[in-house]
């Protein structure tokens, strides 16, 4: 009969774009992770082969500004993928497995830098995996009290990084959340409307 052949072909039809949808599912989870660890990586790598054996000036604190600020542009701009992405939690992922060890890899530059012009700034001198170490452990508010900035500007840097942290959490991280809970919404209501058109007989 011409009715049920015609639905079995709609049915196998829909069966084989799960398939397939499921499929694609697995291949952008796989590829979000792989960019995820690949991004994380090469700011580590980065991170440790930059010159940063000069002393502090007016220079690094410039540096550092610019730095945040472009970590500020660079949210925003992960703040419209994330809107516009068929995925926007792994997008999301993303965004922050980005713009968090950016930002704190800038603070631990900062600090390597100073104490390697200033081995008094902290109550140790800090290679760069003790700045490393520094900036989560500040990051984290666990507070071993092993390492503890000394002077003034080592003070001020710490005091900022802890603003920035605040805000990254309750900010950007919300902001992240927001994002998502939109872009999926955005992205159900395309579905539904696609669904719609391929069900009108008068379309096209």
């Amino acid at each position: 009969m011409p009715c049920v052949e015609g639905l079995r072909h709609t049915d196998s039809s829909r069966l084989t774009a799960a398939g397939a949808d499921g499929g694609g599912e697995r291949r952008q989870l796989l590829l979000a992770v792989m960019r995820t660890l690949l991004t994380s990586a090469g700011m580590l790598v980065l991170y440790f082969v930059l010159p940063l054996d000069r002393s502090f000036s007016v220079g690094t604190l410039f540096a550092l500004v610019g730095g945040v600020l472009a970590t500020g542009v660079l949210v925003a701009w992960q703040l419209r993928s994330i809107l516009r992405s068929r995925h926007p939690a792994l997008r999301a992922v993303e965004a922050l497995a980005l713009s968090l060890p950016l930002f704190l890899l800038l603070f631990a530059a900062a600090y390597a830098v100073l104490s390697g012009s200033e081995p008094a700034a902290f109550t140790e001198p800090l290679s760069r995996l003790d700045c490393l170490y520094f900036v989560v452990t500040v990051f984290a508010t666990v507070g071993f009290g092993d390492i503890s900035a000394v002077s003034e500007l080592a003070r001020v840097l710490v005091t900022v990084q802890m603003v920035g942290d605040l805000l990254l959490i309750g900010l950007v991280l919300r902001a992240f959340l927001t994002a998502v809970e939109r872009g999926r919404r955005r992205a159900a209501a395309m579905g539904d409307a696609v669904t719609r058109r391929a069900a009108d007989p008068s379309h096209g």
